[in-house]
Parts: C-alpha cells; structure tokens; sequence
C-alpha cells in the first residue's frame, strides 16, 4: 500500500513529508500492534504492546498527525502492558478511517 491516495486533500502536511510520516506509523504498528477492532463505523481501536517509550511515541505521532489532519481524534489510555490508541473521524473522512484500518491491519500482520 505504498500509494498514498488515500490521503485526503484536506491534510495539511507537506506531500514530501508524507511518506516519511506513514512510515513512522507503520513501523509503530510493525512493531507494536497486538489488536485492532472497529467498535464504530468511525471509530478504530488499537492495542499496543507497551514498553519503554511507546507511550510517548504514540503521543508524540498521534499529536503532530492531528496537527496536520484535524480530522482525526486520537485518544491513548495507556495501561500497564498496553497502550491504547483510539482513532475517530466524522462521517465526511469514513474511507481515510477504512483506508487507515487496513494499514494498520497489513503492517500489524508484518510482526
């Protein structure tokens, strides 16, 4: 899924940078994802394995990524072997959140 599409007009950050900024999430997923679920249409919850840093790594890219896409809510609980990382849109940004779902899904398969 290197094809970037996907990524809504109205996402803020530079073209250039954009790939860089998927590839910062796909190695978090890679690395950490132990679940994912849709609890919502949309809504995605995502459960990662905790550890040294991980909570502020998922901080740190869920802030600069709802910086540049306000569409995005993200929500992290962190917990005592996991990290939480809720992500929501409103109903105009669905596909983004399908889009992102299966990313997260083949990156998460990768570990």
């Amino acid at each position: 899924m290197s094809d970037l599409a996907w990524v809504p007009r109205s996402c803020t950050l530079p073209t250039e940078e954009r790939p860089l900024r998927v590839a910062e999430w796909d190695a978090l997923f890679a690395e950490r994802l132990t679940s994912l679920s849709r609890p919502q249409p949309l809504r995605l919850h995502l459960d990662l394995a905790g550890g040294e840093g991980v909570e502020g790594r998922v901080r740190d890219l869920a802030d600069r990524e709802g910086g540049c896409c306000s569409f995005f809510t993200f929500t992290v609980t962190p917990g005592e072997n996991l990290v939480g990382l809720d992500i929501e849109v409103d109903q105009q940004h669905a596909a983004v959140l399908d889009a992102l779902a299966a990313r997260t899904a083949a990156a998460g398969q990768e570990r």
